[in-house]
């Protein structure tokens, strides 16, 4: 039992953060420049879409049986 959670937790963690990166990466592309970035913004998008990614792997996760 103790085995599953780690697998779990290992699997949708990784998941978590390839989604919280990818939010990050689309969020700072709808910026025209750098510099006009809005930070608070990415940061709190791509923590939300983590969190979201989180919750739904609670559901299932394919990649684990």
């Amino acid at each position: 039992m103790k085995t599953e959670w780690k697998l779990w937790l290992k699997a949708a963690g990784m998941r978590a953060v390839k989604t919280l990166a990818q939010t990050a990466v689309a969020t700072i592309g709808t910026a025209a420049m750098l510099s006009e970035v809005n930070w608070l913004m990415v940061v709190s998008a791509s923590v939300l879409a983590g969190a979201l990614s989180l919750l739904t792997s609670v559901a299932g996760l394919p990649e684990l049986k």
